[in-house]
């Protein structure tokens, strides 16, 4: 670790990489520019720490915004490091990791400065899908820097200190930063879902520690592999007992009970985030026993997506009843729900699904459904799988019968088009399990599915 160490941006990595392992690129590079008396200020490493280290092994590529030089404000040579250290990372194909403390561009190099907003977008752009990509905001990242957490995989914000926006929340019209503070990590990661996670400094490290170790280290690589010490057959006794959890559900069937989750805070109708099933990475996407949301949608949307850019197994948890019944969803329902459907359909990784509750109507399809592409469909026993609730549906086919009559003809639509057997029959799920036994069940489904191969049309890619 090289003198920079001693500055917070130096201690950020030295917090988060392996002891002694940071080996520092570019430490005596400052800023080009004269222009409005730049000569005269210091320029330490033109305000980033940039260089290499590893992770519980794994080579990683950091970067570190250094806000006691300029207020870390990005300059010319400042973007030039963070390109450089992006082309390193996709030629050795390893995760990279930027903590961003910046009071955005630099107005002494204006263009210039703009510039290197430019490449950095283009390699974040060009590595996207090819090494793993970490965002951590603990001090300002405003303006067009935001789009740096934007365009990466993971973004992780400091809780008190740190403020992300475009626009500043004063410079809203009909607002100011006591009526809503648009840049606090809590709105962020509520209202924005920009981010995937909220905590405080040391927190964070230790969970971007945690995420690496599970992911793999670029789009060829099958690192996220480990030793399984948990029992592969484990009954999860609760799973049938207890109160629907989509998280508990996952935590339970997950090696150790290791759980990642992503966007915790954000659209709760739908869960998403990373388990562990026999040593293997598996990305998990679940609703959460509520009717699904636009916001639900897309946020598993784009993780469906990650996972198949970086060939991680899928499993989706199905318990869904409909749409959310309001205007706000009804403006971008259609549209999300349609992203959705393609990111499931689309994927080319194995796809395991659990019907672990009701599955009905046009919701249930785009939930990994046998039609969509699913490659293996589980269904629990007590589960329900149809148009609709068989009650309703007898009282729209029954209208005019009585009470006695429609309640014996909901019996009978349940048993012949809302149960998980006759589903079965039709060939829509392969198998009916115990809840306790669906732990077995997925290892054995993925183990089977591990050399899947999938030939698509050719094309440059779609347009959903």
């Amino acid at each position: 670790m090289s003198s920079t160490a001693q500055t917070l941006a130096g201690k950020r990595i030295e917090s988060l990489l392996d002891e002694n392992s940071f080996v520092e690129i570019g430490g005596m590079v400052t800023a080009r520019s004269t222009d409005f008396n730049m000569q005269q200020k210091e320029t330490p490493s033109d305000g980033v720490i940039t260089g290499y280290g590893v992770i519980d092994g794994n080579l990683v590529y950091v970067y570190s915004q250094d806000a006691s030089v300029l207020n870390g404000t990005l300059g010319e040579m400042h973007a030039k490091k963070i390109t450089k250290l992006y082309d390193m990372a996709c030629k050795m194909g390893a995760p990279v990791i930027g903590l961003i403390d910046c009071a955005g561009v630099r107005l002494q190099e204006a263009t210039d400065a703009l510039n290197g907003f430019g490449e950095i977008y283009l390699k974040q752009t060009l590595a996207s899908g090819v090494v793993p990509q970490i965002a951590a905001v603990f001090g300002t990242c405003g303006g067009g820097l935001a789009v740096v957490p934007g365009l990466a995989d993971f973004t992780f914000m400091e809780k008190s200190k740190a403020k992300l926006f475009v626009n500043s929340p004063n410079a809203i019209e009909g607002n100011e930063i006591s009526k809503c503070n648009s840049a606090s990590a809590a709105f962020q990661a509520e209202e924005a879902g920009n981010v995937d996670v909220v905590g405080d400094e040391a927190g964070i490290l230790a969970q971007i520690r945690e995420l690496v170790t599970m992911l793999p280290a670029n789009n060829e690589d099958d690192g996220s592999y480990e030793e399984c010490m948990d029992d592969l057959n484990r009954v999860c006794e609760d799973l049938g007992n207890v109160e629907y959890s989509a998280p508990y559900i996952l935590s339970s069937i997950s090696d150790g009970n290791v759980f990642f989750e992503t966007k915790a805070d954000y659209a709760k109708d739908m869960v998403t985030g990373l388990i562990k099933l026999n040593g293997m990475t598996v990305g998990a996407v679940a609703n959460n026993d509520t009717d699904m949301t636009a916001r639900g949608a897309l946020k598993a949307a784009d993780f469906i997506n990650f996972c198949d850019a970086f060939n991680i197994p899928v499993l989706s948890i199905t318990n869904v009843k409909g749409y959310k019944a309001n205007m706000c969803t009804e403006r971008n329902i259609a549209k999300a729900m349609a992203k959705l459907t393609y990111a499931f359909a689309n994927a080319t990784v194995p796809k395991v699904n659990v019907i672990a509750g009701a599955a009905y109507g046009s919701a249930y399809v785009s939930m990994n459904s046998k039609g969509i592409g699913a490659d293996v469909v589980y269904a629990w026993t007590g589960s329900s799988i149809g148009m609709m609730d068989a009650k309703l549906a007898a009282k729209i086919m029954y209208a005019d019968a009585d009470a006695a009559e429609q309640q014996e003809k909901a019996k009978e639509y349940a048993a012949l088009q809302a149960s998980p057997e006759a589903a079965a029959r039709r060939g829509y799920v392969d198998s009916i399990i115990e809840p306790k036994d669906t732990r077995k069940y997925v290892i054995g489904a993925f183990e089977m599915l591990f050399t899947k191969r999938e030939d698509r049309p050719d094309k440059k890619h779609g347009t959903v």
